[in-house]
């Protein structure tokens, strides 16, 4: 599952990077007038990328939380 992640967290990168440079170029070649507007999907994916990288170190953070508690249960008992 860990792999899963990080691929789709560089994934949103790659896309945000994707949408970017299209928006530019038909911005420039079109007019930004008509483009503009999209740049709203590449701060989506942007916003996902960072969305991912949080979630991940949470779910790390409460899994060690998790570890630590099972463990002193087992010397309690």
């Amino acid at each position: 599952m860990k792999i899963y992640n990080i691929i789709m967290s560089y994934f949103w990168m790659v896309v945000a990077l994707g949408s970017f440079g299209v928006v530019t170029y038909n911005g420039i070649t079109l007019g930004f007038d008509r483009w503009a507007s999209y740049y709203v999907f590449t701060a989506i994916a942007l916003g996902m990328f960072f969305m991912k990288k949080w979630m991940m170190k949470r779910t790390e953070q409460h899994q060690a939380y998790l570890r630590e508690q099972a463990d002193k249960n087992k010397r309690n008992l």
